[in-house]
């Protein structure tokens, strides 16, 4: 399902902007930088779902941007069939942040989605946001003219949450196959969480109201449909699932909303937004942070990134000026689709057999899974109960705070590097200083994944369990 938590800047201790998350999906995880490209004028992309998708239709080809901008992302194997790779979003070189959130459409509009859609799934959108969007308006902007004019591939509702230094927009795209849409815009003194995505009262009286968009069928076809009769319109009522904001996202923002009253939010404020057992399991496939502020060079622009859900995983930062990330948390065989029936051996393939070749490189395999020792560390805390959770998270947030201030020190000595022109200078160090941390990182999850079990086979060996334990959780 995944979860987005945007603060405005007005709630900040820091004076800028926050966005958070991290994606929901069972499949293999991993992180990716990727350059800014040049395209030849006739460059296409396909997009869409197949017809194996659990919601089936057929992939397109679309015209490819002239130019592509470097971004951060995390990339995963496997979500209702839709083809992979696939994102939920990632940071540009724009400082345009991108997060994908489910949010499911009424019962009426899954049912008419053509089995033959075609258009951008939401991992295209998301993607092609990173590539080419400049402001989170502009996402939005350039969501609607690709729905207009290709469709969209549904997997039965979805959102995204837009957003960068000045602003963000929630952007909610419904099933059924008619383009249906609606984004609210967030200023400053917005807290606001998806899971699912939400929009509720807008104001269609006013369709020049500055904080709401929608397409142009958005009133017209509710009317048609006999969903709409006049008056209040609630997006979420008419076309979503009607149940407004759900319990779990009542309690983020309430609390959120306490923290900015006392002395304003901060890294630490979010990386717990995102790390509290009350809303983080095995589910999150990963965890991030972005500040949303302009660092004066787009090779400053930073993600901290975990490799699972940060429960049980630190957050490191990731720089976009780094050309690479450490193999340990680029992709492995660990939970990605399809690799059950592949192998790292050559045989198959001169034997003449399809698709008998693993698509993860032998060097990374080669390496530790980043996501497999931490999904290690998360069941060892499942066994272990809730009295671990303050001192593991208390290591975590103790890493994190000192990292903080080796970021500001990192980013000062790299700006200097680029005001000299020393752009490679600057990405090594960026590159070095990154892979260090995160591996550190790995290394501490690696320790108090084997002292945690030592403490828990003190006894003899841990029990079978019929059920698998985990933390209370809202959702």
């Amino acid at each position: 399902m995944s979860y987005a938590l945007y603060i405005g800047r007005n709630h900040s201790r820091d004076g800028h902007a926050w966005l958070a998350g991290y994606g929901d999906e069972p499949s293999s995880h991993w992180l990716e930088i990727m350059p800014a490209r040049d395209h030849p004028p006739d460059a296409t992309v396909e997009v869409g779902v197949g017809p194996r998708a659990e919601m089936p239709g057929h992939r397109i080809r679309i015209q490819q941007a002239p130019r592509t901008a470097a971004h951060i992302r995390v990339s995963y194997s496997y979500y209702l069939g839709v083809p992979a790779p696939i994102t939920n979003g990632g940071l540009n070189e724009h400082g345009v942040a991108v997060r994908d959130v489910w949010s499911t459409s009424r019962p009426e509009l899954i049912a008419m989605t053509p089995k033959d859609q075609s258009g951008p799934n939401y991992s295209d959108l998301a993607r092609i946001v990173l590539e080419r969007a400049r402001s989170a308006r502009e996402a939005v902007e350039i969501c609607a003219a690709l729905i207009a004019e290709h469709g969209e591939s549904s997997y039965g509702g979805n959102s995204h949450l837009f957003a960068d230094e000045h602003e963000a927009w929630v952007m909610i795209q419904f099933a059924g196959g008619q383009g249906l849409w609606v984004a609210e815009r967030l200023g400053p003194d917005s807290i606001r969480a998806s899971r699912p995505g939400y929009v509720l009262e807008v104001p269609v009286d006013r369709p020049d109201h500055p904080d709401f968009l929608y397409s142009a069928n958005f009133v017209s076809f509710a009317r048609e449909k006999g969903w709409y009769a006049g008056g209040s319109f609630n997006a979420n009522t008419v076309y979503g699932d009607g149940k407004g904001r759900w319990p779990g996202l009542r309690w983020i923002e309430e609390d959120m909303a306490r923290r900015a009253d006392d002395g304003g939010i901060s890294f630490a404020d979010m990386a717990w937004a995102i790390r509290t057992e009350r809303l983080t399991g095995d589910t999150a496939g990963y965890g991030q942070v972005v500040a949303l502020r302009d660092p004066s060079h787009p090779a400053l622009r930073a993600l901290w990134h975990a490799p699972i859900g940060a429960v049980a995983a630190p957050l490191a930062p990731v720089f976009l000026g780094q050309r690479a990330v450490p193999p340990e948390f680029g992709p492995h065989r660990y939970l990605t689709t399809g690799e059950s029936h592949r192998f790292m051996d050559m045989r198959k393939v001169l034997a003449g057999g399809s698709d008998v070749l693993s698509l993860v490189p032998q060097a990374g395999e080669a390496s530790r899974s980043a996501v497999m020792e931490c999904k290690r560390l998360l069941y060892l805390m499942h066994m272990a109960g809730t009295e671990c959770l303050a001192r593991i998270h208390g290591a975590f947030a103790r890493r994190e705070g000192r990292l903080l201030g080796i970021a500001v020190t990192l980013e000062a000595a790299a700006r200097a590097l680029l005001a000299q022109g020393n752009a490679d200078a600057a990405e090594a160090l960026l590159a070095q200083a990154s892979a260090h941390e995160l591996n550190e990182g790995l290394r501490m999850v690696i320790a108090l994944a084997d002292g945690l079990q030592a403490e828990l086979t003190a006894g003899g060996p841990l029990p079978p369990e019929s059920q698998p334990k985990g933390f209370d959780q809202i959702w």
